[in-house]
């Protein structure tokens, strides 16, 4: 017995290793320095919760990210994955082109976030966009609307860019609805359900702990989505479309204050794990709990 645990030991130390000096330390060295004051060619200055007293009180910036990113995350748990679910109900119904129809959903999955943000910036341009070229056509007059820097469109046209392209919920949720036995519908149907009734009172029960774990992709997305933001208004008009994630490039990359930066990757992290033990709870995830 004390060889198998020797041997167990010598298979998981590398990784464990490679995990305590890739994720362990650096996760280490955010909490830490998140507590002093240290700017690019300054020295470290402890100065306790200040950090943490900015952020929630004194910055007006943070404030708003912080504001977009709890609207997003909302949004994407709630009206993602419901466009995912319903479509993964109407693809279960497995009618003519359906597998065609579930390729052509992962597509923007698939696609690079440099790629779509291209992508997007010519649709939603303000000489050439199709967009204003088709609203042009319709009404007659020369649409012009900058759509990605106008304060009325910035913050809806952001989040089009990634709330409605559910392919990953879509395949999530059709598979744990495939996997559901035959015979539990058909003893459904032979109780007189409807097909609406079978798939909200027998099949959305059954995937009660997909759906949660849909939930968590979907939200926790939002805690990192940098890159269409970043590629398409760069958090502007002023803040309109900044959130936590971008706000932390600029205050890191830009403003080179690594102390105040890390603050927020602690209050990232921290809203990561609140978010997930949430969801957990309210989806019953036992499975994701252990």
């Amino acid at each position: 017995m004390r060889a198998k645990r020797i041997h167990l030991i010598s298979f998981l130390l590398p990784s464990l290793l490679l995990f305590g000096l890739v994720y362990l330390v650096p996760l280490g060295m955010v909490f830490g320095s998140s507590f002093y004051e240290w700017k690019a060619g300054g020295v470290f200055n402890f100065i306790g919760l200040q950090n943490y007293i900015t952020a929630f009180t004194g910055d007006p910036r943070m404030r708003t990210a912080m504001l977009n990113t709890g609207i997003w995350v909302l949004l994407q748990s709630v009206a993602h994955v419901g466009i995912g679910t319903t479509l993964a109900f109407m693809l279960s119904r497995r009618f003519r082109g359906w597998k065609v129809l579930r390729t052509v959903f992962m597509l923007p999955n698939v696609i690079s976030a440099a790629a779509l943000g291209v992508i997007f910036l010519n649709v939603f341009n303000a000489k050439y966009g199709l967009l204003n070229a088709l609203l042009t056509a319709i009404s007659g007059e020369k649409v012009n609307r900058n759509w990605f820097f106008d304060k009325a469109t910035a913050f809806p046209v952001v989040t089009s860019t990634w709330l409605l392209y559910a392919g990953l919920i879509v395949i999530i949720v059709l598979a744990g609805i495939m996997s559901i036995s035959d015979d539990i519908i058909e003893a459904a149907r032979i109780d007189g359900a409807s097909t609406m009734q079978i798939h909200l009172r027998v099949q959305l029960p059954l995937i009660r702990s997909i759906m949660g774990t849909a939930v968590i992709l979907a939200a926790t997305s939002m805690l990192k989505e940098f890159e269409l933001i970043y590629l398409t208004t760069n958090g502007g008009p002023g803040d309109m479309t900044i959130n936590l994630p971008m706000y932390l490039y600029k205050t890191s990359m830009i403003d080179n204050n690594y102390g105040y930066a890390n603050t927020m990757g602690v209050i990232l992290i921290l809203s990561g794990i609140a978010i997930v033990y949430a969801i957990n709870r309210i989806f019953n995830n036992n499975s994701l709990e252990g």
